[in-house]
């Protein structure tokens, strides 16, 4: 699905699905999964499921492509545009003609994966780790076991073992290639998750040492408060202040335009770029309402607003979304004791 993205100042925007930003205008900095870049300029930027993506000025406008076609990522040529190790996932769009190409001529395109394997093809021509093809296969198929195995604390044997055929020439070749060892990225990937599950759930700090492999969970808080420069604690309380400033104004925003048609909470979450879930906790966190209640409450509200104008019951009924008229006055009684007509009788007294 290809939109065109006006982003929020500081709002974060979750990755559910594999999905391309092309930042057509801006200036600033973009963050993505607590790490800032500058230079994003003249790229297309790649993110798989797990990541968010952040935009630290009011300016920019993106084009979003998610890819549906989860086929297409079981595909190793394609591994090499959402794994990139150590930075961005991206290719560099100016250097790019096919890409400029497609993306001018076919940006609405039912087969939005078309751009993955235009993408991939630059990508091994640009090169980044100054690889062969075979060596790339080795480098994401070491990121796979990494991706895999990250709550667990390897010895190399272990990591060797996982690898398979070779394993420790294996990792000898990604330290020389990428410039990291293995055991260095399965450190560096357990502390950004950890990160992400105190930012963005409200399991205990001890919870998240354990489920993390960290026996001790004070050696967990002293290991964050060493690499991250403040505790578990108080980082999650300063980054939830971020969230908080824009969540609640955007959720009215969406609620305002879409109330009259749409009931469900998946099309909310979706809407909001969170799962179902984190979206009902948020609500209910910061409203102590279900979202489900925050929808009927919206509906109340307009119907309210409607019955102190002139305009027909039935027709509100209908604008509403309600296909029968009896049906909206059965469900506006059940939310405030009185009929439509006799709220409207009520007003006008």
């Amino acid at each position: 699905m290809v939109t065109k993205l006006y982003p929020e100042l500081n709002k974060i925007y979750l990755i559910e699905k594999y999905t391309m930003f092309h930042i057509l205008e801006g200036t600033g900095s973009i963050e993505v999964d607590f790490k800032k870049y500058h230079n994003w300029k003249d790229k297309l930027i790649f993110l798989e499921t797990g990541q968010y993506i952040k935009f630290l000025s009011e300016n920019f406008v993106a084009r979003k492509v998610e890819f549906k076609e989860e086929e297409v990522f079981r595909n190793k040529e394609v591994r090499v545009l959402f794994k990139h190790l150590v930075a961005l996932g991206y290719i560099n769009f100016t250097e790019c003609t096919t890409c400029q190409q497609y993306l001018n001529n076919s940006v609405f395109s039912q087969r939005s994966s078309d751009i993955i394997d235009i993408s991939s093809k630059q990508w091994y021509w640009q090169n980044p780790f100054h690889a062969n093809q075979e060596e790339y296969h080795v480098i994401f198929n070491i990121k796979d076991v990494i991706d895999q195995k990250y709550k667990n604390h390897l010895s190399n044997d272990k990591i060797s073992k996982l690898i398979g055929f070779r394993g420790y020439e294996a990792q000898a070749l990604f330290k020389n290639k990428v410039g990291l060892s293995v055991k260095s990225l399965l450190g560096h990937k357990r502390f950004l998750e950890s990160k992400k599950e105190i930012a963005f759930t409200d399991k205990s700090v001890k919870e998240i040492a354990y489920e993390f492999g960290f026996k001790d969970p004070a050696y967990f808080h002293r290991t964050f408060s060493k690499i991250e420069g403040t505790s578990p604690n108080k980082f999650r309380k300063e980054f939830e202040y971020e969230k908080r400033d824009s969540f609640l104004p955007e959720l009215y925003e969406v609620l305002a335009t879409h109330h009259k048609e749409q009931r469900t909470t998946d099309f909310y979450a979706n809407k909001m770029n969170l799962s179902i879930k984190t979206l009902s906790k948020k609500v209910k966190d910061k409203l102590n309402i279900t979202l489900g209640q925050l929808i009927r409450q919206e509906l109340i509200n307009t119907a309210k607003m409607l019955l102190k104008t002139d305009v027909n019951i039935k027709e509100i009924g209908y604008e509403l979304g309600f296909q029968e008229p009896n049906h909206f006055s059965s469900f506006f009684k059940h939310h405030t004791t009185l009929s439509p007509a006799d709220y409207r009788k009520s007003h006008l007294k």
